[in-house]
């Protein structure tokens, strides 16, 4: 959690780099003291095929990586060798300003 800087138009900026996944998040916070509101906007940048990496914005979503593997009875299984669910960086920000007594406002657009 840090700052926000000027050109991301927040007062708090928390950031997530998953790098096995080749996966970034970012959750932009936008303070309103008046209305004891934080407006919030989850982006999220993520390997793509046809152009290396895509934008994207929202929240939840569970990425996953499987591989084989050759089991103890010398067959391959598809095991699960990554999962990072979005909840995990969101929820523990977003208990934090409701136990606060503060609006929790999710965003699809920049403020």
């Amino acid at each position: 959690m840090r700052e926000g800087l000027p050109k991301e138009k927040a007062d708090l900026v928390a950031v997530c780099e998953i790098p096995k996944a080749k996966l970034k998040l970012k959750t932009r916070m936008r303070l309103l003291p008046v209305k004891h509101e934080v407006l919030v906007l989850e982006e999220r940048w993520e390997p793509s095929h046809e152009s290396g990496q895509q934008y994207g914005r929202g929240g939840l979503k569970v990425y996953r990586q499987w591989e084989f593997q050759r089991g103890a009875d010398g067959r391959r299984h598809k095991v699960e060798t990554l999962r990072f669910d979005t909840r995990d960086v969101r929820d523990p920000l977003r208990t934090l300003v409701l136990k606060a007594g503060w609006t929790w406002r999710g965003v699809l657009f920049r403020y």
